[in-house]
């Protein structure tokens, strides 16, 4: 029987409805992706290798940094053992998602376990991936290893035999290295034409000297002066070192643009104004753009407004394991080296922060046993909130110290070379703004509570602040306000602070020596070794000299300063025009002035001074740019021995005194001998010429020349070189008269 039109209608409306059902979800329940699998899975390489009974142990510690990125357990982490029951160094880890699994390797990949062993992270499908393409050979070829190339000693101007030190000078196109000589020209080591395009720099400890071109930045060492290492960075412009000369900061004022394929710096550094490198490696660690500072873009016309950028933006901790940039107003990022990881993965938030400084050197707390770097920070006066002046602890991020301060127009922060003493310089208004003074609040680090001593006692504004390297005292130089309409900058004075005498190792509180009023100078330089500065006026029309003082003046003691760790005597003065720096060669003996073509076009060139001012060399140079004293990294001696040294100072002077008369003696007998041999030639050529003549004019029978005949020969063929002379007679009538006799 055929079926009707209704069941066929039926059938059909069956066979669409199967049709339309949708399998794909029954698909990916069943359906395995075995690379999508393993994406939750890392592998954990450096672990340390334990027996079995340590194995769960070293599992829950294990967990301590996985759990921090993600969510795992101990039945998922495998860590096979070999055949003792000793586990084999590394683990499988499987996370809850392949993104949690890509976070635990983005940041904890090359990260310390314990003080022995660093952990590398890697996710498991990195093994195939670096695996195809036939990129793993099956076969084993063993390494070739290259042949020992004994590298240059970078320090090598370390053993010089007569202890001399270096400098570098840059002079129209070229740039040379010399030793300093006391006497005389100085030695010239090496000296090149565009070694650089703009300027020149020492590593802090001397083992570099960079020089900067369009394209990055270039060290150079060793005795041969080769390059060393080469930095990619397009229009750079600044260059910063870490203490240590490990890491390195360069700048440049417009964002780089890097192109995809280059060798050196990757798409993440496109735009960017700033890069940290590691300096063993010459690669980068991170970059970073510049960040805008606070205020008005443009001015009341419109006009946009040139803000000078704070340098260096990235401030380095004492011992290099940190280093910190400020972000205006708003907080202070710290990161950790080398990784560059945002310590605590936050910046420290203080509200209107405007300025902050390092510790120059570990610090050494009272009572304090645990690692810190000390930061010190000061805020302004936020609506009814004081300014404030604040001492970090990093990395625990605790507030040592705090000190309220109020009418506050600036502050400047000083540390102390040894981290002793940190003071911060501080500008007040009076209530109507139209007056100025300052405070010196001085906080003492290494004393219990961190107490703070207040130096009050100043009339005028402080524009200069320098401490004592490795000392306790310190020389300011104040200004009084400039009357209206006057166009020429009111004198100075300089005042001389120590601190009075106490019982033990204790400082006391700092008390003013002496005041110098009616000067010119804005400059302070102390030697690197403390004792003498020099107080100079630089940039300045109105005057160039330059006043020697010593602290610990070997004389007779005035009254006013027997309770006083001082005893300060002005050892001399001297000037030199259009003086534009001053720098002390690492050993504290001589002083260098120039006068940079980059400031003035006038008598540029440079002085050199003994510590006592005593002129010892004075060099015009035309096109002069720079003079740079090549740094020595920290001595190994001892305190107890740099003591002994200092207290047989005079015995071993006379050694070097004895030395250097040698060394004269050698000299002026040189130029001597010199002198003697060139007179040995003149005579044996006299002799050798006599004869010769003598024997021609037997030759032609012709008489014998006479004594003098022959020396006059004998002079004219040796002065044929030199030119002809001529005796002419010139006639001049002097007076004329007429007479008429009769």
């Amino acid at each position: 029987m055929a079926p009707s039109f209704e069941q066929l209608e039926r059938e059909t409306e069956l066979d669409d409805d199967e049709e339309e059902i949708d399998f794909s979800d029954l698909r990916a329940q069943y359906e395995t992706n075995m690379e999508e699998g393993l994406d939750t899975f890392v592998v954990v390489d450096g672990l340390p290798k334990v027996p079995a009974a340590s194995k769960e142990k070293l599992i829950k510690f294990l967990l301590r940094s996985l759990t921090k990125w993600g969510t795992t357990s101990e039945d998922n982490v495998f860590m096979p053992v070999d055949d003792s029951g000793t586990t084999e160094g590394f683990a499988f880890v499987e996370y809850a998602t392949p993104a949690q699994a890509a976070t635990a390797v983005k940041n904890l990949h090359a990260t310390p376990l314990d003080k022995k062993h660093t952990i590398a992270v890697n996710k498991l499908t990195d093994i195939e991936r670096y695996g195809r393409e036939g990129r793993i050979n099956e076969t084993y070829d063993e390494p070739e290893i290259p042949p020992f190339e004994e590298k240059e000693h970078l320090r090598w101007w370390l053993g010089d035999a007569d202890g001399r030190d270096q400098f570098v000078m840059y002079r129209g196109d070229n740039v040379g290295v010399y030793w300093n000589e006391r006497e005389g020209q100085p030695d010239s080591i090496v000296d090149r034409a565009h070694w650089t395009e703009t300027f020149v720099r020492w590593s802090p400890k001397g083992t570099y000297l960079t020089s900067m071109h369009n394209q990055g930045v270039q060290l150079w060492g060793g005795p041969n002066w080769s390059r060393q290492k080469r930095f990619m960075h397009p229009g750079v412009n600044l260059v910063d070192f870490s203490p240590d000369e490990r890491f390195m900061t360069t700048w440049s004022h417009a964002p780089m643009q890097v192109e995809e394929g280059n060798p050196i710096l990757s798409l993440e550094e496109d735009g960017k104004n700033y890069i940290i490198w590691d300096v063993a490696t010459a690669k980068p660690l991170r970059s970073f753009v510049t960040l805008d500072l606070p205020g008005p873009t443009n001015d009341s016309e419109g006009n946009p407004i040139k803000k000078k950028i704070q340098w260096p933006a990235f401030k380095w901790s004492a011992d290099s394991k940190y280093v910190a940039r400020m972000n205006p107003g708003q907080s202070i990022s710290v990161y950790e080296l080398p990784r560059m990881n945002l310590m605590k993965k936050t910046s420290i938030k203080i509200e209107g922060v405007v300025d902050f400084e390092w510790s120059p050197s570990n610090p050494q707390r009272d009572n304090i046993k645990e690692y810190e770097q000390l930061l010190c920070y000061w805020t302004p006066e936020l609506g009814s909130n004081p300014a404030k002046v604040g001492l970090m602890s990093i990395p625990s991020e605790e507030i040592v110290r705090t000190r309220n301060l109020f009418n506050v127009s600036d502050a400047k922060l000083h540390w102390q070379s040894e981290s002793a003493f940190v003071c911060i310089k501080v500008d007040r208004h009076s209530k109507s703004k139209k007056s100025m003074a300052t405070n010196l609040e001085i906080f003492r680090v290494k004393e219990k509570g961190v107490p703070v001593e207040v130096v009050d006692s100043l009339k005028d504004t402080v524009i200069n602040f320098a401490w004592e390297p490795k000392g306790d005292r310190f020389v300011i130089i104040t200004a009084g306000e400039v009357p209206q309409g006057s166009q020429i900058p009111p004198k100075t004075a300089v005042s001389f602070f120590a601190p009075e005498k106490a019982k033990g190792n204790a400082v006391g509180n700092f008390k003013l020596i002496r005041t110098i009023d009616k000067k010119n100078n804005n400059a302070i330089h102390w030697s690197p070794n403390g004792r003498f500065v020099i107080v100079a006026t630089v940039l300045s029309q109105q005057g160039y000299d330059l006043d020697f003082w010593d602290f610990d003046f070997e004389g007779e003691k005035d009254e006013k300063e027997k309770d006083l760790t001082a005893n300060l005597q002005l050892m001399g003065t001297a000037d030199h025009y259009g003086v534009t720096d001053i720098e002390w060669d690492p050993s504290g003996r001589f002083v260098a002035t120039s006068a940079s073509v980059w400031k003035h076009r006038m008598e540029n060139g440079y002085h050199l001074y003994s510590f006592a001012g005593q002129l010892l060399r004075e060099e015009p140079i035309e096109q002069f740019k720079q003079w740079t004293w090549r740094p020595r990294p920290e001595r190994l001696l001892s305190k107890e021995e740099i003591k002994n040294v200092r207290k047989n100072l005079r015995e071993y002077s006379r050694a070097f005194e004895e030395a250097d008369l040698a060394k004269r003696s050698t000299a002026d007998r040189a130029v001597i001998e010199g002198r003697r041999r060139q007179l040995d030639e003149w005579l044996a050529w006299r002799q050798t010429t006599t004869e010769e003549l003598s024997e021609e004019r037997e030759d032609l029978g012709l008489p014998e020349f006479s004594e003098e005949r022959r020396a006059l020969i004998i002079d004219e063929q040796a002065g044929e070189n030199e030119g002809k002379v001529v005796e002419e007679i010139f006639e001049e009538i002097l007076e004329e008269s007429e007479e008429i006799l009769d």
